[in-house]
C-alpha cells in the first residue's frame, strides 16, 4: 500500500538511560541538529506527539493567548 505523501514512519528503541535515537531521515527531513531543544507532547489516549520546532512559537502563543492574566 503506499503511503501519502509528505506522512513517515521510524521506529526508536529507548535505551536503559530513557534516550532514543531519532533516525536521520527524520533528522534529516526536520531539520533537527545536535543541540536542538524538542517539545514532546503526550496524550494518554492518543500517544506522544514531536512537533516540529518551527511551530514552537505558534504553539505557545495557542497555550499564553488563553491563559487569563494572575494580579
Amino acid at each position: 500500500m503506499p503511503r501519502p505523501k509528505g506522512h513517515y514512519a521510524w521506529t526508536a528503541t529507548v535505551g536503559e538511560k530513557g534516550q532514543i535515537v531519532i533516525p536521520k531521515q527524520a533528522r534529516e527531513i526536520f531539520d533537527i541538529r545536535p543541540g536542538d531543544t524538542l517539545l514532546l507532547l503526550g496524550e494518554v489516549k492518543r500517544g506522544i506527539a514531536i512537533p516540529p520546532k518551527n511551530q514552537f512559537s505558534a504553539l505557545a502563543k495557542f497555550v499564553f493567548d488563553g491563559e487569563e492574566e494572575t494580579p
